[in-house]
């Protein structure tokens, strides 16, 4: 397979967009996690990068990674032969017309939820304490405190492996669970639909849910987010007792058990951190670990919500040892 990390491919590159392109560049630092090896990256100055590195890739047979803040994901010990692009500053734009908003996919969640709230518009403030950006939040369609990103969406801007832009209505996006059904293409501008309501009454629920966040989870150490999805369909069935992952693997007596430089959090056990030192195979251990624990104690069978993402850009599943592959 051709590398994004051929010098070659990153000399061409660099003549064809107006972003910055980096060689051997740590992607632990486009990783909530901190950790990741080195990949060739590309940070776009406008949208138009993200179509140009796209059919650049291709057309050279390298595959791509599209990554924001880098949240819901783990990324490889021995970095990517992928081109990782970058979704961050010049794709952060954030303008109203009437009750529509247009959402740069570079913006920080967290700041499109405090600058809309502070406008005096209801709906993306629920996503102040979401470590991730919009784009992504779109495109895995991020959820917390009852709202999603598909309760908001009107249409959505995206570019595929062609470096053709196309805009899809809310109505054409199969969004599901965690998921938008954008397969193969790259978020470059959400148009969300929010309600006007008066700044003073979302500042105080703003201020509750961000409260909530900072008790409830290790929102200021290096982790990703929910490791598991809560269990549920086929492989989860009870009427009493812990139901939710967090719930289960507090229960197995996992809180604060250990792999390496990896923990499971001490203060919610959904969440596993970085405690400074932690490798991917810390994190993928801790998973296993965990999945297993569970299934002995309860015969729930944990799936992952984080993505555990390859060298070509693709992503992993860690099934349970004791239950097999998650079901669908």
């Amino acid at each position: 397979m051709t590398t994004a990390r051929d010098p070659g491919f990153i000399a061409s590159l660099r003549t064809r967009v107006r972003g910055e392109v980096r060689a051997d560049e740590s992607l632990a630092r486009y990783s909530t996690y901190r950790i990741g090896g080195p990949a060739t990256v590309l940070l776009p100055a406008v949208n138009e990068d993200v179509g140009i590195a796209l059919r650049a890739a291709v057309e050279a047979g390298i595959p791509w990674f599209a990554v924001g803040l880098g949240s819901n994901i783990l990324l490889p010990d021995g970095g990517m032969d992928a081109l990782v692009i970058r979704l961050g500053k010049g794709l952060d734009g954030l303008e109203r017309e009437a009750d529509r908003w247009k959402v740069g996919a570079g913006l920080p969640a967290p700041i499109a939820a405090r600058r809309t709230a502070a406008a005096g518009w209801f709906g993306l403030h629920k996503f102040v304490g979401v470590p991730g950006t919009a784009g992504g939040g779109v495109y895995m369609n991020a959820g917390c405190h009852g709202a999603e990103w598909s309760d908001f969406v009107e249409s959505v801007l995206v570019v595929d492996d062609t470096g053709t832009d196309r805009v899809w209505t809310r109505a054409e996006i199969p969004f599901g669970y965690r998921q938008s059904g954008l397969v193969g293409q790259v978020v470059l501008e959400a148009t969300v639909r929010l309600r006007p309501e008066a700044p003073e009454v979302i500042e105080t629920e703003l201020a509750e849910l961000f409260k909530w966040r900072s008790d409830g989870t290790p929102f200021n150490q290096p982790c990703c987010g929910s490791v598991f999805r809560n269990p549920g369909g086929a492989s989860w069935h009870r009427e009493g007792g812990p139901r939710t992952a967090g719930q289960l693997i507090e229960a197995a007596g996992l809180k604060g058990f250990r792999v390496g430089g990896a923990e499971i959090s001490p203060k919610h056990a959904n969440y596993f951190v970085n405690t400074g030192d932690a490798s991917g195979a810390d994190i993928r251990a801790l998973i296993t670990h965990a999945q297993a624990t569970v299934y002995a104690h309860f015969g729930a069978a944990l799936e992952t919500e984080v993505k555990l993402i390859r060298p070509d850009g693709g992503a992993d599943a860690l099934p349970s040892p004791a239950y097999g592959t998650p079901h669908a």
